[in-house]
């Protein structure tokens, strides 16, 4: 069975992992018939928002693995313990959590600097030729650590003009995306979909995560192929 590393960033769309992408990213992978190993790193949020308020809740603090410990009912590790010898692809749901958490996008942008056991993680992968999987927003976290590297991989977050021109900024490619699609770079080993970049129902979002997993499926088959 193939072991997919999921990692996430906290618990709720605006200060933390986009639910429905993650529980859908499960589904697919356990339809696929991999075994997920879900993740986060150690650390306070950047910010805890009240979702139902949609503001601040003031004074409040909370551990982003803690807070992704609900989604993962429990079964979960620090990412600091895992490396890309535990697994044969690493994929990212999106929501803020990963441009406030994983990485400092939201306030940064094209400049923002990246957690270094996610940096160190994406780096182990794509250097192991594992594929990796970005939803959302997460293909700016994928842009910064490579396009560091001068690898131009090639990404979507769907039609968003301001971020796209971010990833170009950071050494990497955008191509435009339909709700539902996603984008394969297979020479890179990178698949990314928007899910809810676009204001999409979940059926459309679940659409674009299923393909997604299902590209990153094929490209880990053709690594464990290649190997033998």
């Amino acid at each position: 069975m193939p072991t997919v590393i999921v990692c996430l960033s906290g618990s709720g769309f605006m200060d933390g992992s986009e639910i429905h992408e993650a529980a859908q990213t499960l589904l697919a992978l356990d339809q696929a018939g991999a075994d997920a190993v879900i993740c986060a790193p150690e650390m306070p949020q950047a910010r805890v928002i009240d979702h139902k308020t949609r503001k601040p809740s003031g004074g409040e603090r909370r551990s982003v693995l803690a807070e992704s410990a609900r989604i993962a009912r429990g079964r979960i590790s620090n990412i600091a313990e895992l490396s890309a010898r535990d697994a044969d692809a690493l994929i990212f749901p999106g929501g803020f959590g990963v441009a406030h958490n994983l990485c400092t996008f939201a306030g940064d942008s094209a400049n923002c600097s990246v957690h270094p056991e996610v940096e160190r993680l994406i780096l182990e992968m794509h250097a192991a030729e594992k594929p990796i999987g970005a939803i959302c927003i997460a293909p700016v976290l994928v842009a910064r650590v490579l396009g560091r590297k001068r690898i131009a991989a090639t990404l979507t977050i769907g039609d968003d003009p301001e971020t796209a021109k971010a990833i170009e900024r950071m050494g990497c490619h955008h191509r435009i995306c339909r709700p539902g699609g996603w984008v394969a770079d297979e020479e890179h080993r990178i698949v990314s979909t928007p899910a809810y970049m676009y204001d999409s129902r979940p059926a459309v979002v679940f659409e674009g995560i299923h393909g997604m997993v299902g590209e990153v499926m094929k490209l880990a088959s053709m690594h464990a192929c290649a190997r033998h």
